[in-house]
């Protein structure tokens, strides 16, 4: 395979030495307004509150939640390559991606009435929202992914790509530090530039600095999707309506797996990725939950943990792009894969009473006067957070560019569809592992370090994928 699609496709011209045009920033943009909900509603703040508080237990939580994402899982394999197979046909990818893009900031609005006892969202009711927005969010990622080739030209398709996740984070760390300034920390902390009280009236015994995350991204999504529809570019419509072009996608999406017979390679690549890349949407799910029920910690401190995280995160996507053209994609997402699964495992070594699993700590003793994260195993899970959350959006940068630059000519939909597929088609399998594990052990130690059997499997088929050839900007493999 070695066409690139954006060679033909993409019509916002330029070359290796071209900025990044209105088109590319406009569909990264989207990356800004849709990722801070996987950061602060299914990581740090939002879960967390869930397990905790309206559960009220964090391992029935962390079972309860793996459940939800479990199912969502299992829908999504069954029908995001025909989405994606279904607006090859019919052209225009933008109508699809407004309508669950809005179904997407619907299902996070819901979850703003999650409230512990009998007065809110029913248990059943939230679990639903969480699956639904669950599967609105591939389905958006799917016809974004699908977009990519037609917001740039191939050269700078990693850099691109490197730069959405990047303003991903940024958006997400924005939103982390208005919420700890703001909404967590008036009324807790005397601090003379903090309010005396929480924005907005939010009552903290009713949970709200920790609900109100929900409108935040809702709104935060609707609002900075705009660009991407008013200035990427969309294929001409071919007056197919969705359900013939779904009807007939199916078709498509088996034929497209068949031709993969003869891009074997490609084949490799889908599968290595369905692995690693459901152990890397694992880890990032349950870390927050994992952390928060482990370590104890609060609204504050998991605000504070997930601005750190994020920070570090931001230049993640950036690097992605430098490793890529330095010593290729292929190898870029070897090492960003070992450094994940390398510092999962440290992470799970960590308790408040030891570290590296057998070391025995004194919960009491603390390394310094701050008044959090002072305790060893707390400065060395930190350590170990940060390294996985750079290696983590790194990889997710450069899987994507390299999927771009593996996709056949004109089957971009489809492939990308194949490619949620394989971050999707055994989504459920984390979620399953860490529910199974978690319930028969009744440990979330254990529940959380089993994601570590999807990374290895995944990384072993990895190296087996033959680097796809380097562009002129690129240095050789």
């Amino acid at each position: 395979m070695t066409t690139s699609p954006g060679t033909a496709t993409n019509t916002s011209g330029g070359g290796a030495g071209s900025k990044i045009s209105r088109s590319a920033w406009s569909w990264a943009l989207f990356e800004w307004a849709r990722n801070p909900w996987v950061l602060l509603g299914t990581i740090y703040v939002f879960a967390p509150y869930v397990s905790n508080v309206v559960i009220g237990d964090p391992i029935r939580g962390q079972e309860l939640i793996s459940g939800w994402h479990k199912t969502a899982g299992i829908i999504i394999a069954l029908t995001a390559p025909f989405l994606g197979a279904a607006t090859d046909r019919m052209g225009r990818r933008k109508p699809l991606l407004a309508a669950f893009t809005l179904a997407l900031a619907l299902a996070i609005l819901v979850q703003w009435w999650a409230v512990p006892g009998e007065g809110g969202l029913p248990i059943w009711a939230l679990g639903l929202a969480v699956t639904i927005s669950g599967i609105a969010f591939v389905y958006t990622e799917v016809l974004h992914n699908a977009m990519l080739t037609r917001a740039t030209p191939a050269p700078l398709l990693s850099q691109v790509s490197g730069w959405g996740l990047a303003l991903g984070n940024a958006g997400s760390l924005f939103l982390l530090v208005f919420v700890l300034v703001t909404m967590a920390l008036p009324g807790q902390v005397d601090l003379p530039f903090l309010p005396d009280a929480p924005l907005f009236g939010l009552d903290p015994t009713k949970f709200e600095p920790s609900r109100v995350v929900t409108l935040l991204c809702a709104g935060w999504l609707i609002i900075f999707a705009v660009p991407l529809f008013l200035y990427t570019p969309d294929l001409v419509t071919t007056g197919e309506r969705f359900g013939d072009a779904m009807k007939n996608g199916v078709g498509n999406v088996i034929s497209t797996i068949g031709k993969l017979s003869h891009y074997r390679n490609v084949a490799l690549f889908l599968i290595a990725r369905m692995l690693y890349a459901d152990g890397k949407t694992a880890v990032l799910i349950f870390s927050g939950i994992y952390a928060a029920g482990t370590m104890g910690w609060g609204l504050i401190e998991m605000l504070a943990y997930g601005i750190i995280l994020t920070i570090f995160a931001v230049p993640g996507g950036i690097i992605s792009g430098w490793l890529d053209h330095s010593i290729g994609p292929k190898r870029a997402v070897v090492i960003e894969i070992g450094v994940t699964f390398i510092c999962l495992v440290a992470m799970v070594s960590m308790t408040p009473t030891s570290i590296l699993f057998v070391f025995p700590v004194d919960p009491n003793a603390v390394l310094s006067s701050s008044p959090m994260f002072n305790t060893l195993p707390e400065v060395a899970y930190m350590g170990f957070a940060i390294v996985i959350a750079m290696s983590i959006t790194a990889a997710y940068a450069s899987s994507r560019a390299l999927m771009a630059r593996l996709a056949p000519e004109g089957m971009e939909g489809e492939v990308f569809g194949l490619y949620a597929l394989s971050g999707s088609a055994t989504a459920w399998l984390g979620p399953l592992l860490v529910e199974h594990f978690t319930a028969s052990y009744e440990s979330q130690r254990i529940g959380f370090g089993s994601i570590s059997i999807l990374l290895v499997a995944g990384f072993l088929l990895l190296l087996f994928v033959k680097a796809p050839p380097q562009l002129k900007a690129d240095a050789a493999v």
